[in-house]
């Protein structure tokens, strides 16, 4: 089984629309994908990406005061998690258990990945990792 790779860090900002041409511009991203706007995570999301393809830059805009993401905001927002791409979530989840990490949502469809799982996690060194389900291969 591979290993989880990284595939977006995270950033909550107040304003997408205000924000993302800035960043843009800041990051010299190549190519900006969404926005999409994610009811089940109750968020506005962006992503920034690069030349070569393997970084990515997700801007996540809370979409209400009750958004997962409004009080980190309002604590003035910033750098918020990292996402590793895993290939059993059940499997990872359990893993990272093992590991003294708590599960702080349940795996869940995300809009921005056509519908893959998410979950979260807590790890024990407090850090916010988002989990996302890598595709499976199609067989023909």
């Amino acid at each position: 089984m591979p290993e989880p790779s990284l595939h977006h860090t995270g950033y909550v900002v107040a304003s997408i629309a205000e924000s993302s041409e800035r960043w843009r511009n800041s990051l010299f991203a190549t190519a900006v994908t969404g926005p999409f706007d994610d009811p089940i995570q109750q968020a506005r999301v962006l992503f920034l990406h690069f030349a070569g393809g393997d970084t990515t830059v997700e801007l996540v805009e809370p979409l209400n005061p009750q958004a997962p993401t409004a009080r980190f905001l309002e604590k003035g927002g910033g750098l918020h998690h990292l996402c590793f791409e895993v290939d059993d979530m059940e499997a990872h989840i359990a893993a990272m258990k093992q590991q003294r990490a708590l599960l702080i949502r349940q795996p869940r469809p995300a809009v921005a990945f056509e519908d893959r799982p998410i979950a979260w996690m807590l790890t024990a060194e407090k850090l916010l990792v988002e989990y996302l389900e890598r595709p499976r291969p199609q067989h023909s």
